[in-house]
């Protein structure tokens, strides 16, 4: 794996590379500026250009069919949603040695935040936003897949990764207490309702706030038609215990949900972390923050 790589399979991009890409297919851009966005997202690289757009380029080859699910269904769900959400303006095509397509997309104001000012507030409001897009109507839309990473696939679909992570961890986590967890999360009762639309990847890298409060979400490559719990697993990373039961009970979420959603913050945390470890160090802290979360959640019996 090259310097400041993340994966194997991983794209060579640079600033160069993008200003060739907008200067051939979308030539009246073309003199707007282009810098890099710090971010710890591992699946695609941002660029903002200008003051008003973003170009997001997949990175491995695993995330280049998002750009086609994003540009069709963004536009469809956006008018359903209460807070902001990408505004695709252009598709890009492979060219100057790129070889999959990119999108062009509205910038969003907002950060990303390490701590959040009013946690109450967000817990709310989040709980909104995926409320609504669980209920919107999905028709047409796509079960889980390598699209996605599977996202929102029953849990017992992710048992044999959890369980190699798990091992991989061992002398750096409490493997005990944490199979004990999974374990009680593959026991908990399937998803017994329709399929619905879930974000797949809700994570502070994923949400945007400013002063007054959360402002937007982005990154729906994880988009898919599958169990809403799968979205439940924000609360362990960006919540304490006391908010996690605010965001939980806007959710309206039951024993159950709540017992999955947890088990995909565990399992999504177990297999980043060893992955992820010496290459992006952000989102190896965040991993074991949820771990920790996790792990408090059992001893107090929650």
């Amino acid at each position: 794996m090259g310097a400041g790589k993340m994966h194997a399979d991983e794209a060579e991009l640079d600033v160069s590379l993008v200003r060739r890409l907008i200067g051939a297919q979308f030539p009246q851009w073309a003199e707007l500026p282009l810098e890099p966005v710090a971010s710890s997202g591992t699946d695609n690289a941002m660029y903002r250009l200008g003051a008003d757009m973003a170009v997001r380029l997949p990175r491995v080859p695993g995330a280049a069919g998002q750009v086609a699910k994003e540009q069709h269904w963004l536009p469809r769900l956006a008018p359903l949603l209460p807070l902001p959400v990408p505004e695709p303006l252009g598709k890009g095509t492979p060219g100057a040695g790129y070889a999959w397509n990119w999108s062009v997309y509205s910038w969003l104001a907002g950060e990303n935040v390490e701590r959040i000012a009013d946690p109450r507030r967000v817990a709310v409001d989040l709980a909104g936003f995926v409320t609504a897009l669980h209920t919107i109507g999905t028709g047409g839309g796509p079960p889980p897949g390598e699209h996605n990473f599977f996202r929102g696939v029953p849990l017992a679909a992710r048992d044999a990764a959890t369980r190699e992570a798990i091992a991989a961890l061992a002398g750096a986590i409490d493997t005990d207490a944490v199979t004990s967890v999974w374990e009680a999360a593959l026991r908990a009762p399937a998803h017994g309702g329709a399929d619905v639309w879930i974000h797949g990847d809700l994570s502070s890298g994923n949400l945007l706030f400013r002063p007054d409060g959360l402002s937007a979400v982005i990154d729906f490559g994880g988009l898919a038609v599958g169990d809403p719990a799968c979205d439940l697993l924000v609360a362990w990373e960006i919540f304490s215990a006391a908010h996690r039961e605010g965001f939980r009970d806007a959710m309206s979420a039951d024993a159950a949900a709540w017992e999955r959603g947890r088990g995909w913050a565990l399992s999504v945390a177990l297999i980043q972390l060893p992955y992820y470890r010496d290459t992006n160090p952000r989102l190896a802290a965040r991993s074991r923050h949820v771990i920790g979360e996790v792990l408090a959640d059992h001893r107090a019996g929650t």
